[in-house]
Order: C-alpha cells, then structure tokens, then sequence
C-alpha cells in the first residue's frame, strides 16, 4: 500500500474545530423551546431528540469504536442514535427510541461524555495509520467532523419548520439588516461563459478529505453557454406565480405535475399565503389564492414572518426550478456547467491577482485555466458571502461582489444552494468510504440532482470545489436556489 500523502495533522486546529462544532450545535438546540425537543416538524424525519444524540453517537462509533477499537460510552445509546438517514415511515422513526426517546438530561449527558472521549482522542491517538482503513489519511476524523457539520445545515431546516414561538430568536440579529450595499439587478441579465475545462470532484492532494462521491477528480470539456448573473429572485419567480405557472401543466415534467395537483401546490414552501396566512400546501389555499390576492405575500424567516424580500434568492423544489426554466426559456444548468462558471476562466489564461496566495497548508496551485472558489485560490477568516452561518436568513442577491466568478457570475458560493439537472451519481472508479459506506451509495437511484455551492447554514470546511450535495426534485425544505442557462 502506498504511503499517505496526506499533510502531518494539525492537532492543535482539530481540536479547535471539534470545539466549534460542537459548541455551534449546542448553541442551536439552545434555540428551542424545551416543549419542541420530541416535536417532529418534517414528519419523515427523526425527531428533535434523535439529532441530539446522533451527532455525538456517530462521532464515537466511526472515530472510537470502528476507528481505533476503543469501547464506547453506551452501547444502548449507541445503537438507537446510530442511523441518521431518513426513515422510511412514522412508525419507523418511532421504533428508534426502542421504546421511548430517552430524556434531554441523559442525552446531554452522553454527548458530555462522548465529547471527553473525541477529545482525547484528536489530542493523542495515532490518527492516520495505513494498516487500519478507517484511519488512512485520517479519514475517520475528518468524517466525524464534516458529517456533523453537514447535520447543522439539517438541523436549521428541521428549526425552520417549527413555529416561530418554539424558537428564541438571537441578540442583536435582524433578518431585514438596513441595506449597506446598493445593486442594480437587471432580470434575466446573463454573461456568455466560453468552452473550456471543469473539473470535477476533489483533488486529494490540496484536499485532505473527500466523500467518496467526490472521487476520483477529472475533467471535462464544456461547450460554451450563457448563465444567469444573479440568482432567480422571489420578483422573478412572482412572476411565473402570477402567470399561472402553478396552473399550466405545459411547465412540468409529468410526475412534477401530478405533485403539483395532489399536493394542491401552488407557491414556493417559504412564502406565506397573503390571504390565508398559510404556507403549507393545500387545496383550499388553492382555492384562495386562485382569486386575485398577490401583493401581500411574507416570507417564513427562521424568527419571524416578513414581508416577501423581492430581491432575495427564491428557495423552490428542484421541481419548481425546473418549471420556471422552462417557462422562461431557458434551463437549469449541469453539474459540469456550475464549475466552469464558478471556477473557470478564459482558456489560457493566468490565475492573477485573485489567485495569489493558496492560503491552506499543503495545498497546490491548480490547474491555471481554473481557480480553488469562485473568487480565487484564498480562503479569507471572514466568510465573503452568506455562507459558514454569517446570517439566518438569505440576503439581497449580489451583495457580495467580492465572491462573484471570474466570468462575473454572484453567489455561486453561499445565499442558497445551486441546482442543476444532473442526477446524482458516482464517478467512473468510485468506491465507497470505508468510514461511511452508505453515506452516497444508498443515494445513486436515479431519484435525486445534484446541488452546488452552499447556503447561510453551510459551514466553510464543507466549501471546496468538488463537494457536492443531492436531494429529491419534490423535497421542500432545502435552502436551494437556481438560475437559468442556455445553450449557444
């Protein structure tokens, strides 16, 4: 077996971002109301109580049991807060707490305990060893590490679908901030992006962790193509509300129309209905709405109802994104078409300016036809767009020019993830994570698009060129966005 050709591990900033993570995700179920902790928002998810416990259950499991084959704190515990996929029914999802969840009290006083053991652990264990699979590269460490900062992301759309009265809204935080930047938006305005490469996926020798579904890195050719400046705003997608969109079948694939239909669908997940003051679908909301009534509309902010933010990224269905694409003429973009506007440049030409400075020991300068992020080859303390939670809530699309693409193209990083047509599968030579198996494989049903980018709640380790996330094209509560494209 080859050696590792992963950097010696910092263990001093393992530790560090173990305690930030762990302390973001106390600081969120601190949020909730005591009275939410067994509610179940989305009802095909787990309830509050099992996230609790999962994120340091998952942790102690990959890194201390199957990892360095250490005893754990509870295997009773262990076992009940083991899977975090969905599951498949209510009883399911019940029959977890094997019989009954148990208290907030011995939950938080496992996650204590398993947190002492992770601890120890990051600070003087032998981490990466080639002879055991789940340490090569570290890979059980930075698995616990991604995996729970990807359950944040979850868990703020499980916080979302609570009423406002069951959270505790944030000192000092304001989900409509004054404006401090200005921009003019013209809709629909696009920019051409030229035929070059893309790479996809993650290159193991800047990155020292990827999912198995981020590998092996490879390029592609991309034919040129024109792309949205900005994402589709909620005045945008108004105005495929107002024009009937929800009502013409002529704009959805089949199976998105017998949704619509059954569903009594009728507006995006996070508006309010102006009249009826409901944002769940139903067919008498339909009924409603169908009369004239179109000025009034709010948005369902994470602390508080406002009114609709016109210039804030519309969040939709994949669905809904794909409906609207076709009713402007336009199309949703591939995976392969998002990295060449994000991190390609003009063929042949130089990184510059922005690329100056790889700011990530180990890393590697890339390939000079392409850049790390969208705005360069650095990563700043400050996250420059809404992303690594810098707010709650989406902003103004535009409002982070500092991040736009080489080619001029905003927010293709932060403010809502990006989706594309391509469905989510592997690579040519994919193999699963030793560390997480199922983690992409239980995924690659044809059933699920890839998304790219981030969101407010996606956290800065999980922002790299290759990472990519997936959902069904029916599923409401993700934080997505879109724009459109078109061929040349």
């Amino acid at each position: 077996m080859p050696p590792s050709t992963a950097p010696a591990l910092d263990r001093e900033r393992l530790l560090e971002r173990f305690t930030r993570i762990r302390a973001r995700t106390r600081a969120m179920f601190d949020l909730l109301d005591d009275r939410a902790y067994y509610a179940r928002p989305i009802p095909l998810r787990n309830p509050i109580v099992f996230y609790e416990g999962h994120l340091p259950a998952f942790a102690v499991n990959t890194l201390i049991r199957r990892g360095l084959g250490r005893p754990g704190v509870d295997a009773h515990l262990e076992r009940i807060f083991e899977r975090g996929i969905d599951p498949e029914s209510e009883a399911t999802a019940i029959a977890r707490g094997d019989p009954a969840w148990p208290s907030r009290e011995v939950v938080r006083a496992y996650a204590v305990e398993a947190d002492r053991l992770i601890a120890d652990a990051l600070a003087s264990a032998d981490l990466d060893r080639d002879d055991r699979p789940l340490l090569r590269r570290a890979q059980a460490v930075w698995t616990i590490l991604e995996h729970e900062e990807m359950h944040q992301e979850t868990l703020a759309y499980i916080w979302h679908e609570l009423p406002v009265s069951s959270k505790r809204k944030p000192a000092l935080y304001t989900t409509l901030p004054p404006r401090v930047v200005h921009v003019t938006i013209e809709p629909g305005a696009q920019v051409r992006i030229p035929a070059g490469v893309a790479t996809l996926g993650t290159d193991e020798g800047v990155e020292p962790f990827a999912w198995d579904n981020e590998l092996p890195m490879h390029r592609v050719e991309v034919d040129a193509f024109s792309i949205d400046v900005h994402n589709v705003t909620n005045a945008d997608y108004l105005a495929f509300v107002d024009d009937g969109g929800y009502r013409n079948p002529r704009w959805w694939r089949d199976e998105d129309w017998a949704w619509v239909q059954q569903d009594g669908v009728t507006h995006p997940h996070f508006w309010i209905d102006p009249e009826t003051g409901l944002h769940r679908r139903s067919r008498e909301a339909a009924e409603v709405r169908a009369r004239e009534a179109a000025k009034a509309w709010q948005w369902r902010a994470m602390f508080e109802h406002v009114p609709l933010p016109l210039d804030w990224p519309v969040y939709v269905t994949w669905a809904e994104a794909n409906a609207y694409a076709r009713w402007r003429g336009g199309r949703l973009m591939t995976e392969p078409e998002f990295d060449r506007a994000a991190y390609g440049r003009d063929r042949g030409a130089g990184i510059g300016d922005r690329g100056a400075g790889i700011g990530d020991p180990g890393s590697r300068a890339p390939d000079p036809q392409e850049s790390r992020f969208p705005w360069g080859n650095d990563f700043p303390f400050r996250a420059p767009a809404n992303f690594d939670f810098r707010r709650w809530d989406p902003e103004p699309v535009g409002v982070s020019p500092a991040a736009a693409s080489a080619f001029g193209v905003h927010d293709l990083t932060g403010n809502g993830w990006e989706w594309t047509s391509t469905p989510f599968g592997p690579f040519d030579g994919f193999a699963p994570l030793v560390s997480y198996p199922e983690y992409s494989a239980d995924f690659f049903d044809g059933q699920h698009f890839v998304l790219k980018g981030a969101s407010p709640f996606t956290a800065r380790g999980l922002v790299r060129r290759g990472f990519r996330n997936w959902f069904r094209p029916r599923y409401p509560y993700v934080y997505a966005s879109f724009r459109c494209v078109s061929s040349l």
